[in-house]
Formats: C-alpha cells, sequence, structure tokens
C-alpha cells in the first residue's frame, strides 16, 4: 500500500511540531491569507495538488480557502466544500464517544476490556516479532479501555482479517481478530494502530447495543450540524472527493493518481463496505471546526454541550507514563510528545491527529485557535507544506493578545 498510516503519523509529529507551542511570534500583517500565501509555492512546483485550509478560534472563522487543484489532470480547482478521507484524524472521534459514556457511568477508562468483551483474553508473545508462530504467555494485568485510547494495550496495528481493505468485514469480527496476541506487557509501551481505537469503538457498541456509526451520529456529529461527515459518504458527495496522490519513488518527479487503497470501492457502497472507527470518516473543513470549536469552548457549541470540560481536558492530555511517554516518537526535548486520549499531544499544550493522506486538525487552548488543513495526498512534501503551514498559522495567530 501507497498509504502507511505508522510511517505518516510519526512523521505527521515533527510536521505539526516545528514550532513550539505556545510561542510568541511576531504577527503577520500581510493580508494574503496563509494558504495562498504559503502552498502556492508547493502546488506551482508540483509537490502537491491542493489543499483546504480553515482556521478558526472558539466562536469565529479566521481564514478558509481552497488552494491548487482538487485534480491535476483536468485541472479541476480545489474547493471549500470538499470532501476528504480523512483517515486517522477519525480517531479522536472514537475517544469523544467513549467519554461521553463515561460520564454517564457506563464504562470507566480504568475498566478490563474483558469487562465487556469477555473473549478478550490475549497473551502476551514471547517474540513479538512473529506472533503467529511464538509461544505466549500469560498478560501480568488486563488491557484497560484507557490503554486502548492512548496505545499502550501491547496490541498489534491491525489483524490479517483488514485485507485486502480495512473495512470489508464488520467490526465485531475485525476485534475478534486482534484479541489473540499482545507484543507486550500492557502499559508498558506505546504502539500506534488501529487496533486499539477499533476497539474501543466495539466496545462503545457493545455498551449501548447501538451500531457505534449510529452512536457518534447521534450523539455528536448531528448536535454538531456536521451533516458532512460519515464512514459512507452518497455518491453525490463523492464527486466532491479530491483525486488522491503519492509519489512512486524517491526518483519520481511527479505526483501519480492512486486510490485510496485502505477502503474498498466504490466508496458509497454501504452494503459492502463496513465502518472504520480509526480511520475511515470522510468529513469537509467546516465540519471540522464545529467539532474543533466545541472543545476550544469546553466541549460545549451553540448551546449543545457535548462533554464536560473535565472530559476535554483529560483527551487533550498526555495519558502515559513517563516510561511509557518515551517510546513515543518525538517524545524528547525539544518536541516532548505524548498522547492523550485519541490525540496526539504537545506537553507544552497543543493536542492534534494527523490522518495518512495529509489532513490534519491542530488545536491550540492557549490561543484558542484550531488550524485545518486537509490534503489527499501522502507524497514527502505534503509534511513539509503542513509544517510550513503550521509555522504560518502560529506566526499570525498565537500571539498574547489573542
Amino acid at each position: 500500500m501507497h498509504w502507511n498510516g505508522l510511517r505518516g503519523w510519526a512523521a505527521g509529529l515533527l510536521a505539526l511540531v516545528c514550532i513550539t507551542p505556545g510561542t510568541s511570534l511576531s504577527a503577520n500583517s500581510n493580508s494574503i491569507p496563509i494558504g495562498t500565501s504559503v502552498l502556492t509555492p508547493f502546488v506551482e512546483r508540483g509537490e502537491i495538488a491542493g489543499a483546504v485550509v480553515m482556521i478558526v478560534d472558539a466562536n469565529h472563522v479566521l481564514e478558509y480557502e481552497a488552494v491548487g487543484y482538487s485534480d491535476i489532470a483536468t485541472r479541476r480547482a480545489m474547493t471549500t466544500d470538499a470532501l476528504f478521507w480523512i483517515a486517522s484524524t477519525s480517531k479522536p472521534f472514537v475517544a469523544t464517544a467513549v467519554m461521553m459514556l463515561v460520564e454517564e457511568h457506563r464504562l470507566s477508562l480504568d475498566d478490563p476490556v474483558s469487562k465487556f468483551l469477555p473473549d478478550f483474553q490475549p497473551r502476551v508473545a514471547l517474540n513479538p516479532e512473529s506472533p503467529g508462530a511464538t509461544a505466549t504467555r500469560a498478560a501480568s494485568h488486563p488491557v484497560t479501555i484507557r490503554m486502548l485510547l492512548n496505545h499502550s494495550s501491547g496490541m498489534y496495528g491491525g489483524s490479517p482479517a483488514e485485507s485486502p481493505t480495512l473495512d470489508a468485514i464488520p467490526l465485531a469480527q475485525r476485534v475478534a481478530g486482534y484479541a489473540k496476541v499482545l507484543q507486550f506487557e500492557p502499559g508498558t509501551r506505546f504502539f500506534y494502530g488501529n487496533a486499539d481505537v477499533n476497539t474501543a469503538a466495539y466496545i462503545v457498541e457493545v455498551v449501548t447495543g447501538t451500531p457505534f456509526e449510529r452512536v457518534l451520529d447521534t450523539r455528536l456529529l448531528k448536535p454538531l450540524h456536521m451533516n458532512e461527515t460519515s464512514f459512507c459518504p452518497t455518491a453525490t458527495q463523492l464527486e466532491r472527493l479530491p483525486t488522491a496522490y503519492y509519489l512512486p519513488n524517491g526518483k519520481a518527479k511527479a505526483l501519480e493518481k492512486t486510490s485510496i487503497t485502505f477502503l474498498h470501492y466504490p466508496l458509497s457502497d454501504c452494503r459492502n463496505r463496513y465502518p472504520v472507527p480509526a480511520g475511515g470518516l470522510f468529513s469537509t473543513a467546516n465540519d471540522l471546526s464545529r467539532y474543533a470549536q466545541m472543545l476550544l469552548n469546553g466541549g460545549v457549541l451553540d448551546g449543545q454541550r457535548c462533554l464536560s470540560a473535565a472530559s476535554v481536558d483529560q483527551m487533550t492530555h498526555n495519558q502515559l507514563s513517563e516510561e511509557v511517554r518515551q517510546t513515543v516518537p518525538l517524545s524528547a526535548p525539544p518536541y516532548r510528545m505524548g498522547y492523550g486520549l485519541g490525540w496526539g499531544v504537545s506537553l507544552d499544550g497543543s493536542y492534534f491527529h494527523p490522518g495518512t493522506g495529509m489532513t490534519d486538525l491542530r488545536i491550540d487552548p492557549t490561543h484558542r485557535i484550531a488550524t485545518i488543513l486537509l490534503m489527499q495526498s501522502t507524497a514527502p512534501a505534503s509534511f513539509s507544506a503542513r509544517a510550513a503551514l503550521i509555522d504560518a498559522s502560529d506566526g499570525k495567530y498565537a500571539t498574547p493578545q489573542r
């Protein structure tokens, strides 16, 4: 596959923290929107096709623009209402649904997974490099829901059943495939993958007796008027899906068109595609801004409370012990990365989640701004473009005056 989620996560961390959150930079007096000034050179050099950029504070849209092309071959312009596969930017939504149930005392973050999924009894591999062939031993303590949401459960990233696409089988079958072998003792290391978050979503299904996608839609998406966000977009919506691009090898000089290889086509085929909570949502910049503003306002937007401020705080701050945090990519100074509940976090304040196709939602609660960048590309220059955009956003908006 061209789109490697774990590699994207590690590289995405680097792109997101080129400016240390909380650092005051000189305000940019240039009236040219950030997306245009920063991303247009990347488009002109053929390094990215196009993007949608949106910057909001807790109550207002500060910038909202489309740059470049939705399709290079036809020169179709990118539009602000473009629909994107947001990949792992889906993960915070699972954590949000879990925290809703925590607030209702229907589960606890420190409950063992086996309390809700009795067949979830994974053993620890003696040789983690060969999970299918190695001997195993019993884990010394159980995997908890908190471990699922901060990626310290010990589970591998996925299972062979998720092939050739992640959406080929129902969520229950996927989770059953994860519950076999752990690569390390629960709670002792960080390992990023989809299995943890998909399992957490399945617990939401079991507790509520309702499919996860319906819980998410009725409890979060509809109240926030995120009407374009779903796991299975309509054929009409998909007319606004930008072409996906990649760079086939290190010697190639031109972007090449590709499909979203993780998902089954047609993408509107809801009968033969199953929701992937950890990485299957489609959304728009406008919808994501609603979610971001709810978080910036401590869990409430337009009078609709989705979460308590305490739950938002818990989700968006490091949930790993210092020993475990040291196993997170870029955990050392100056970046000091950690992981919350469904969110990557900087110990200096911001929280964020990149997605494989260069989607990104980054929130700075100190300066009360959120920066949304949506592309559909895995070319290396996409990382540089994102780093430059975050730099410019902080330079313009992360000032003491805001």
